[in-house]
C-alpha cells in the first residue's frame, strides 16, 4: 500500500531527498524505442531544462540528477528558511512564473491598492503559495505534469504518462547524501547508456559539474560544494567539488559486472571523512535503491526518522548497521 507523502518527508530530520519518477507506458520518456526505431532523446533536454528552471523558482536546490530512458533520478535539498524569509511580493512573483494565481495576486503584483479584507485574503493565499514553494510534492508535480503534457502532445495521445506518485527517500546524513548523489550521477554508466566516463554522460548533474569545474566554476543552477565544515560556512554541500568529481570518476571505473569492485589505488580522502571503506562505498553507490526504501542514513538517524514520521518499521535499518555504522 502506498505511503502518504507526510510519512516520507520530515524536514525536522533532513532537507535532503532522493526522488524517482518512472514512466507507466511502454513508449519511452527518452532514448530510442527499439520496436519502432523512433528516438525520444530530445526529451532529455525537456526534463533537464524544466528541472533547472524550477530550482530557480522553488526554495528547493537540485544536488544531483540523471535523466534515463524511462525514469528520472533527482536529489534535492529543501530550503524552508529561505521561503519563510521571502516577502509577499517575492512569493507572488515566483508563483506567477508557473501559475496564473488569482485576481488578487495579479492586482497585487501590479501594485494596485487593496481593501483591508482583500489584503487579509491575499495574505492567506500568499501563505499557501509560500508553503507550496518549498514542498517537494509541488516541485515534482510541476516537473512531471509539464513533461507529461508535452510528451502526450508529441505522441498525439492522452492518458497517464507517469506511474502513480514519485518515490522519495529521505537522506539523513552526509554519507547518505554523497552516496546517493554518486549513485544518481553514475546511473547512465551503470545502465550502459553511457559507456565511457562521467563527463560524457549527457543530461546528468555530474557532466554539468565537471564542465564548470574545468573553468574553475560551479554550476549556478545546482547546489554548490562549499568545502569542509567551518564556522560561517555558506549553504551548500560540505565537501570539495574537485574531491567529489574525482570520487565519482574513480567509482565509475570500479563498477564491474563480475564483482562489486574497489576504489583504485587508495581510498579517496572524502571516503575517510565519511568514515566509509571502499567496499561499503561501492555497495552504496551500486545498490542504493535495492537496500533502502523510505530513508537512508545511520541506524541512529533512521530510528529518529522512524519516530518523527510515525512508522512502525523502516526497511534498511539492518543494512545501515553494516554500511553506515562508521559514518
Amino acid at each position: 500500500m502506498p505511503q502518504s507523502r507526510k510519512s516520507q518527508i520530515s524536514l525536522i530530520d533532513t532537507p535532503y531527498y532522493h526522488c524517482v519518477s518512472r514512466c507507466v507506458r511502454r513508449s519511452f520518456l527518452c532514448g530510442e524505442d527499439e520496436f519502432t526505431g523512433q528516438s525520444y532523446e530530445h526529451r532529455r533536454g525537456w526534463v533537464e531544462q524544466r528541472l533547472l528552471n524550477l530550482s530557480a523558482v522553488f526554495a528547493i536546490d537540485v544536488c544531483a540528477y540523471a535523466v534515463m530512458s524511462n525514469h528520472t533520478h533527482i536529489v534535492v535539498c529543501v530550503d524552508k528558511e529561505a521561503a519563510d524569509n521571502w516577502s509577499l511580493k517575492e512569493v507572488a512573483y515566483r508563483w506567477h512564473q508557473l501559475h496564473k494565481g488569482t485576481l488578487l495576486t495579479q492586482r497585487f503584483l501590479r501594485d494596485e491598492s487593496l481593501s483591508q479584507s482583500e489584503q487579509i485574503t491575499l495574505n492567506e493565499t500568499i501563505n499557501i503559495y509560500r508553503q507550496r514553494l518549498y514542498d517537494i510534492s509541488w516541485f515534482m508535480r510541476s516537473l512531471n505534469e509539464y513533461i507529461a503534457r508535452e510528451a502526450n502532445k508529441e505522441d498525439d495521445c492522452t492518458g497517464r504518462f507517469w506511474e502513480g506518485r514519485f518515490k522519495s527517500q529521505a537522506l539523513l546524513d552526509e554519507s547518505a547524501v554523497l552516496a546517493c548523489m554518486a549513485y544518481v550521477d553514475l546511473n547512465p554508466i551503470r545502465a550502459k547508456i553511457e559507456k565511457k566516463t562521467p563527463e560524457t554522460s549527457k543530461h546528468t548533474s555530474i557532466q554539468k559539474r565537471i564542465q564548470a569545474c574545468i573553468k574553475g566554476e560551479q554550476p549556478k543552477n545546482l547546489m554548490g560544494f562549499v568545502g569542509n565544515h567551518r564556522q560561517g560556512m555558506p549553504r551548500g554541500i560540505a565537501f570539495s567539488l574537485i574531491d567529489y568529481c574525482k570520487l565519482v570518476d574513480c567509482t565509475g571505473r570500479s563498477i564491474r559486472e563480475d564483482k562489486a569492485g574497489y576504489i583504485e589505488h587508495q581510498h579517496s580522502p572524502i571516503l575517510e571523512r565519511l568514515g566509509l571503506n571502499s567496499e561499503q562505498w561501492i555497495t552504496l553507490t551500486t545498490e542504493f535503491e535495492q537496500h533502502f526504501h523510505t530513508a537512508v542514513g545511520s541506524e541512529h538517524m533512521m530510528q529518529q526518522f522512524k519516530q518523527h514520521t510515525g512508522h512502525q518499521r523502516i526497511r534498511g535499518i539492518t543494512k545501515a548497521k553494516a554500511l553506515l555504522q562508521q559514518a
